[in-house]
């Protein structure tokens, strides 16, 4: 067997991690509804119907504004299924219909729009608190550009405003390729990269801007009258610091899943992380034919065991030209411009919030 037709093991890691940190936000959402008092379940569900909605309407959206590369993977996978099925006589139009699989996908969005809504919310007010905290320039900058890293992630799926002005930019009458298409897809992993790195980096401003609220409640407690024991008042600072591993998880959270979904595009995608790679993109949305040596083994050769190895490695390689890089090159496109799209919507409607409409 060729190298290029091992499997990788970096995709079952990936996979892993991408499971634990749903799983993560999944236990942490779970509490809001068995939490009785307070207003959170609403807050989940709402943004959950929100996102349902959204995301129907996105995935009617044509690729000629957000080229995730959808209608053509989902068709390649109908098409290689449809011949897989009718390689073992059965008959059948489709493993499932356009509408169907649309469905499935916006239900998934619903559910994670739903677990990112509260991770959303609190980073907006840490970032409010990080900055009335930062006092050098660069650091609020780095703050600013922190913020607007999940906008700057969804426009690189926007077709007209980021593809066709880096790829194309009008100079005058004419109009210069600066750059190849998989130069540019190359571009966007390496800059999702890049902003996944900064946000790690402004880890620490964000936390510290969540500690300093015990001293702003006792500023607070400082300006009204009335008296409080000593035990309530550690009972209230002890109670900010019990919470900081939630809020760590829920900034952390959502940066490990564009991160590693990230990793799973270029993987499963067949992308490279060369700014100039070779020109094996071609091969790489085909269908990977399975050996001749696999066809040719006879079965009496080495006995059962030899059998076992074939047929498995016939299976493996008939799953491989189902699940083609495009296939995967869409679907993970979708998913990381989504979850970007969701911490940004629910960051910035917490922005609003913690801004304007607590101060009144």
């Amino acid at each position: 067997m060729k190298p290029s037709q091992e499997m990788n093991i970096s995709v079952v890691w990936c996979l892993l991690v991408l499971a634990f940190a749903v799983k993560i936000l999944f236990s942490l959402t779970a509490h809001y509804f068995i939490v009785e008092d307070g207003g959170e379940r609403s807050v989940c569900v709402t943004f959950g119907f929100f996102f349902f909605v959204k995301a129907m309407v996105i995935l009617i959206v044509t690729e000629s504004y957000l080229e995730f590369g959808l209608e053509s993977g989902f068709s390649n996978f109908s098409e290689s299924a449809m011949q897989f099925l009718e390689k073992q006589g059965l008959e059948s139009r489709g493993p499932v219909s356009k509408l169907t699989f649309k469905l499935f996908l916006a239900v998934l969005c619903s559910l994670i729009g739903a677990f990112l809504t509260f991770p959303g919310l609190r980073l907006a007010q840490m970032h409010l608190d990080a900055l009335n905290l930062a006092t050098e320039k660069i650091t609020q900058t780095l703050l600013h550009i922190n913020f607007l890293a999940p906008l700057l992630m969804v426009l690189l799926w926007v077709k007209p405003i980021t593809k066709d002005y880096i790829m194309n930019p009008p100079l005058g009458k004419e109009s210069i390729p600066l750059m190849s298409e998989d130069t540019f897809d190359t571009m966007r992993l390496w800059i999702i990269i890049l902003l996944c790195a900064l946000r790690l980096a402004m880890m620490r401003s964000h936390l510290q801007a969540y500690l300093n609220l015990a001293q702003k409640c006792m500023d607070q407690m400082k300006k009204e009258a009335g008296r409080i024991s000593t035990i309530d008042l550690q009972k209230m600072v002890a109670r900010v610091f019990y919470y900081l591993c939630v809020i760590a998880l829920q900034y952390v959270a959502p940066l490990v899943m564009v991160l590693h979904t990230t990793l799973l595009l270029k993987t499963l995608g067949n992308y490279s992380w060369g700014i100039y790679p070779e020109s094996n993109s071609d091969t790489a949305v085909e269908n990977n034919p399975l050996p001749s040596s696999l066809y040719s083994e006879s079965p009496s050769v080495n006995g059962k065991m030899k059998v076992t190895v074939v047929q498995i490695t016939m299976a493996l390689g008939s799953l491989k030209n189902i699940f083609t890089p495009l296939l995967f090159r869409g679907l993970l496109s979708f998913l990381t411009w989504w979850i970007a799209a969701c911490l940004f919507s629910t960051s910035l409607f917490g922005l609003f919030y913690h801004q304007y409409l607590t101060v009144a």
